[in-house]
């Protein structure tokens, strides 16, 4: 990925507090949404809806897609470079 297309998921990223807030929240770390929630000071499903939209720009993945509940939530590469930027 070129630096412009990176800038632009900065600039995707940092347009919302939520986004922003979050990718900040999970780090390095391996998380789940409710534990973001608590952390960030969202509600739940407003954390799912911002993980839907991360893990469609391939910023977030979730590591047990078929979970019900519990899902884990990590950065990918692409998400900790834009981490290092906000």
């Amino acid at each position: 990925m070129n630096s412009d297309d990176i800038f632009k998921l900065v600039g995707y990223v940092i347009a919302s507090e939520y986004r922003t807030n979050i990718v900040k929240c999970i780090g390095t770390e391996i998380k789940i949404p409710s534990v973001i929630a608590e952390e960030v000071g969202l509600r739940t499903n407003h954390v799912s809806n911002v993980l839907k939209e991360l893990k469609k720009e391939k910023i977030v993945v979730c590591l047990n897609e078929d979970a019900r509940k519990g899902r884990l939530y990590k950065n990918t590469d692409l998400g900790l470079e834009i981490l290092n930027y906000i």
